[in-house]
């Protein structure tokens, strides 16, 4: 879809084009363009059709809203999802005005629109740019955002009271994991960060810890067990924690308890715990061990042990019912033993490859199992368990 296109979704013709699409969607494809195609002209029945199939798949992430709203395919994927946007907007304070220069197709400015903040917004994609404000004006927040086409490096972080930026994560290559391939590249982003009161970063979770900034706080944040995001507080914004971990949908939060130090290591337990990705990202795994009584099976591996069953929305539980040194055929034959059909396989430390183990174990019982593989002390180990 280009802009002109777009531009004619938001006509009245275009409106009743991706209603008429939004009754089609899920049909068959032929079918349904050659029903449009009986009112509409190719290009407003191809936007209409991509247009409402995009919003059913973004329904997802923003709920109804999805409904009236606009996407890219790029752009959806990009997107924050609602929950964690609202979180991240709710510690900067209502009335705020904000500079997100890297808007996308808005999902986060409409998160800090909703939280009461006044957004000017930016995009270097005419396209983006103008679904952005559409998506504004959409949803009712028309009067809080502006969105232009420009690039970050136009705005002034000066005069505003909050910095927003989520650079560009995409190469033509693909997905980067490398800030310094982000756009705007690292060192600008910081360029813009110091001049800034107070800014908030969205980066991936995978960020190397030598490129926080001294000063900041870092923020993982996961969703129903999956870690979506790091987010690095600098400035005004930053607390004195250095490093959190949250969860969502229920709100949890985990920093440093400075009293801990490192988490020790001993002798496998009745149950393991596998600690939630955020809290393993913010180097936290030390206060979830605390907080079930347990300790590492291995010092430099994130696999808690103990003796206690307790209720944690911090870390999966597992009944240990067997470990064994790794090898397939012992493993094989343990499991089969136990009537094992059914099995999830674990990894941490581990070199095997879980497919391949998958199919070499040829299991054929009616009970299903949870295999942990791991390494204690260099050793290779499978510990056969259930979840508790």
């Amino acid at each position: 879809m280009d802009l002109d296109a777009f531009r004619e979704l938001l006509t009245p013709r275009g409106q009743e084009a991706l209603g008429a699409a939004a009754q089609l969607v899920g049909d068959d494809p032929v079918a349904a363009v050659t029903r449009l195609r009986k009112t509409y002209d190719a290009h407003l029945t191809s936007a209409a059709l991509t247009q409402a199939m995009l919003r059913r798949r973004a329904r997802e992430k923003f709920g109804a809203d999805a409904d009236l709203m606009y996407f890219t395919s790029g752009g959806l994927e990009q997107a924050t999802r609602r929950e964690v946007a609202d979180h991240r907007a709710r510690r900067i304070a209502p009335g705020s005005r904000v500079a997100d220069v890297c808007c996308g197709i808005g999902g986060d400015l409409l998160a800090l629109a909703r939280a009461g903040c006044e957004v000017e917004a930016v995009d270097a994609d005419p396209l983006t740019a103008a679904i952005a404000q559409a998506n504004a004006d959409a949803l009712g927040f028309g009067d809080r955002v502006s969105v232009r086409t420009a690039d970050a490096a136009t705005v002034d972080p000066a005069a505003f009271d909050v910095l927003f930026a989520d650079p560009a994560r995409r190469t033509a290559r693909g997905r980067t994991f490398d800030p310094m391939a982000y756009s705007p590249p690292w060192p600008e982003v910081l360029e813009m960060v110091a001049k800034a009161g107070a800014a908030c970063l969205k980066v991936a979770p995978g960020i190397p810890y030598e490129f926080i900034p001294d000063g900041a706080e870092a923020e993982w944040v996961s969703y129903k067990g999956d870690v979506k995001e790091a987010v690095i507080w600098c400035g005004g914004l930053a607390g004195d924690t250095g490093r959190r971990a949250t969860i969502l949908p229920a709100g949890a939060t985990v920093t440093p308890d400075p009293a801990l130090g490192q988490a020790g290591h001993g002798p496998v337990g009745r149950y393991v715990y596998e600690p939630d990705g955020a809290a393993i990202r913010a180097h936290l795994v030390a206060e979830i061990a605390a907080m079930v009584g347990g300790h590492l099976l291995d010092p430099h591996i994130a696999y808690i042990t103990g003796d206690l069953a307790v209720e944690t929305p911090w870390a999966s539980r597992y009944e240990v019912h067997e470990m064994l040194p790794f090898s397939l055929k012992r493993l094989r034959a343990a499991l089969r033993e136990r009537g094992a059909g059914n099995v999830t396989i674990k990894k941490r430390g581990s070199a095997v490859d879980i497919e391949r183990l998958r199919k070499d174990l040829r299991l054929s019982g009616d009970k299903s199992m949870v295999v942990i593989l791991t390494r204690i002390i260099e050793r290779p180990f499978a510990l056969i368990c259930t979840p508790s």
